[in-house]
């Protein structure tokens, strides 16, 4: 027997924000989320999501009073104003390995939906595109990272069995760090440097990046807009992004391409694996897991590509293939053996051509799953 029961209290977004703790707590494949980020992902007051979104989370309970279950429901005006569609988000999904629970929790977000005017259920997706998104559905023996979901097989059966359908897929790959600079690679980011007069900016203080933040995020809004479930960052999402990374941030893995006049074109960011810190401290930096994370960002085993993004008149010219190169020199210089993508489009050939220099392994796939709110609520 169990019951649903809405987030209202602080007490109850912990439980919400710990449960996945407790629910992988033998996984070895699973990596926490980031505690302090969590806490306050769904507070209207510290996450400027929600100037153009609405957002409600449930908790399903036992009989004896455990947390067995949670989910959450996103409504974004700004993506159904850009698509002209109705859709309703579902995210943070996790339960036990019981259908009813989960029948029980997305019942929740339907009629949600349905007293909004939606008509179709989406998801797992964040607010924006910088949000971890997509239910694994490949790739349970490998490890996850702080910018993925990890989830259990019965996840994928779950939603099967209650008609989910799917609505798209992402892929990862690991990519085997060169002991050399491809050739072909090397040529066409030469090729791009000679052509268009760029340059890769270099940074030796932190706040030396600070000028260049406004330009480059202007980037990632004109490189993501195509994209499936994207909406642009606002100022005020830039700024919180910005206040999360930077103490991320080792600024020889930060790269801002800019072309005569200056202005940035391209822009690529990665971090050192933060897998065992987060493990260590489930996920909690404070009081002293940040000293762990500290020690992982200046052991570098495994690199962990948060995105590269190119404005779009420039997507076949080459910009993409410098900022890549002077990754590979910097992962080469650092000793790193491997570097992991993010999950990116199956559809999106153009990225993943990327990767054709290497040796790679693709090793997780992810997918969102939609379905009509009316026939789930039948």
């Amino acid at each position: 027997m169990y019951y649903i029961k809405e987030v209202i209290t602080r007490k109850e977004m912990k439980k919400f924000v710990k449960f996945p703790n407790k629910l992988y707590k033998d996984c070895k494949y699973f990596v926490p989320d980031i505690y302090e980020s969590e806490i306050t992902f769904f507070n209207p007051k510290k996450n400027s999501s929600y100037d153009y979104s609405e957002s409600k989370q449930w908790l399903c309970y036992d009989e004896e009073g455990e947390v067995v279950g949670r989910v959450a429901a996103i409504l974004s005006h700004a993506y159904n104003k850009k698509t002209g569609g109705k859709f309703m988000r579902y995210s943070h999904l996790d339960m036990i390995d019981d259908v009813e629970v989960t029948r029980l929790l997305l019942i929740e977000v339907a009629k949600y939906a349905k007293e909004k005017g939606m008509d179709t259920l989406m998801g797992p997706l964040g607010f924006t595109d910088m949000d971890k998104q997509g239910l694994l559905v490949e790739g349970y023996n490998e490890m996850s990272n702080f910018i993925t979901l990890y989830h259990y097989p019965y996840y994928k059966e779950h939603l099967e069995k209650l008609g989910f359908e799917k609505d798209q897929d992402w892929v990862e790959y690991q990519i085997k760090v060169p002991d050399e600079i491809p050739h072909l690679l090397n040529r066409m980011a030469d090729r791009a440097v000679a052509r268009y007069d760029l340059k890769i900016k270099k940074f030796k203080k932190k706040k030396e990046v600070y000028p260049y933040i406004e330009a480059a995020f202007h980037v990632v809004n004109d490189a993501f807009a195509p994209l499936y479930g994207t909406v642009p960052l606002t100022q005020k999402q830039i700024d919180e992004l910005v206040a999360s990374y930077i103490p991320l941030l080792n600024l020889d893995f930060v790269y801002l391409v800019a072309d005569r006049e200056d202005e940035v074109i391209g822009v690529g960011l990665m971090v050192p694996s933060l897998n065992k810190s987060l493990q260590a401290t489930k996920g909690k930096l404070l009081p002293f897991g940040f000293l762990k994370v500290l020690r992982d960002l200046k052991t570098v085993e495994v690199l962990d590509l948060l995105f590269i993004a190119v404005e779009p008149k420039y997507q076949t010219t080459g910009v993409a293939a410098l900022i890549i190169r002077e990754a590979i020199i910097e992962a080469i210089k650092y000793g790193a053996k491997f570097a992991e993508t993010g999950p990116e489009l199956e559809t999106n050939i153009k990225v993943q051509s990327q990767w054709k220099y290497f040796q790679t392994r693709q090793h997780r796939r992810r997918r969102t799953y939609k379905i009509n709110v009316d026939e789930f609520l039948k």
